[in-house]
């Protein structure tokens, strides 16, 4: 069945097609979806499916902010369970990193990084779906979701300085102002927020920490709580530090909490090899970064996390035989018609 995600994200999904006067029975039925199924938070659905939800959702109704339209109804409640721990955190700090803790409860191609810098708070959002590359929809739901969560907890004080998107901008960006306000910044290095540390790290004036252990107990008695997929989550942290030159096995280690050997040794009983599963990650994304024409070959090798441009093109053409520029080439004609790019797997 591949990744698999709670419907807690898409329980507002009907009313949204609903306004647009979309029928999704049709496209539901072909993805093995119920309407029951996105209307139970708790009920799991393949990965996959809901990324191809959305966007042939948007697709057939024309509406590029669908993922969007989702995300702007979306209410703290919706998480189940999880959402009573969120709301008793200390702090919005707190509470993402609770999101963090738990999110293969809620969505196991989900992973959110958080990383100081100076007097300011990144928070990186990437989706490790199970084909390469995820829709601009699914992006903009996970993200305008996390964003209404931090707003419900802060209220009117929550306002993040930017908003970044990988994706280019729509047309009309009305939508994306009501939802995050701030700056946006589309085409860029990656899908996130950044935010002031203090506004993190304000008293969260109605958390109450006997619900929250109440809450967590609820948590941990749930089936899989305590065990995330370990080539999963190595797969994760490699989609977020490879942009940022720090994909090592060392990196990997340190984020999930262990050290090399230990790391190592669960990869091997999964038959897994780090440099491959890294190696993959750099397919999928390579795809994903060449399809979008905002992107210079420059900037897809940092992105990579080649320091060297002669490093990616050399690698570029070991996994695909061809050059960047070919590739490049080659898909410029088929847009005109003229000839097909094939991807050798």
């Amino acid at each position: 069945m591949g990744t698999l995600m709670r419907t807690g994200t898409l329980t507002n999904y009907f009313k949204v097609a609903q306004q647009l006067d979309f029928d999704p029975q049709p496209l539901l039925r072909k993805l093995g979806l119920t309407k029951e199924m996105l209307a139970d938070p708790e009920c799991l659905i393949p990965g996959s499916a809901s990324v191809t939800l959305l966007k042939e959702s948007a697709r057939l109704t024309q509406c590029p902010t669908f993922g969007l339209r989702v995300a702007e109804r979306w209410q703290l409640s919706d998480l189940g369970v999880i959402s009573v721990l969120l709301t008793h955190q200390s702090t919005l700090r707190d509470a993402v990193g609770t999101l963090i803790q738990y999110r293969h409860l809620l969505n196991e191609f989900l992973v959110i990084r958080m990383e100081d810098v100076g007097r300011k708070v990144i928070v990186r959002e990437e989706l490790v779906a199970d084909e390469a590359g995820t829709s601009i929809q699914s992006t903009e739901l996970v993200l305008g979701s996390l964003s209404r969560l931090c707003s419900t907890l802060m209220g009117t004080t929550w306002h993040p300085l930017s908003v970044h998107f990988t994706h280019d901008p729509p047309a009309d960006l009305r939508l994306h102002r009501r939802v995050f306000g701030g700056k946006l910044e589309f085409a860029s290095s990656f899908n996130g927020m950044i935010c002031r540390a203090a506004d993190m790290d304000f008293p969260n004036p109605i958390a109450d920490p006997v619900m929250a252990r109440h809450a967590q107990r609820l948590l941990e008695g749930l089936p899989g709580a305590n065990e995330p997929s370990i080539v999963l989550e190595v797969r994760k942290a490699i989609y977020l530090l490879l942009p940022l030159g720090r994909a090592t096995i060392e990196q990997v280690a340190q984020g999930l909490g262990m050290n090399v050997r230990t790391l190592q040794r669960q990869l091997d009983s999964a038959g897994m090899v780090f440099s491959d599963m890294v190696n993959g990650v750099r397919r999928d994304l390579v795809i994903h970064y060449m399809d979008n024409k905002s992107y210079t070959l420059a900037r897809i090798a940092e992105s990579l996390g080649y320091s060297a441009y002669g490093s990616f093109v050399r690698w570029f053409a070991a996994q695909f035989d061809m050059t960047p520029t070919r590739w490049q080439s080659l898909r410029q004609q088929k847009e005109h018609g003229r000839s097909p790019i094939r991807i050798h797997s």
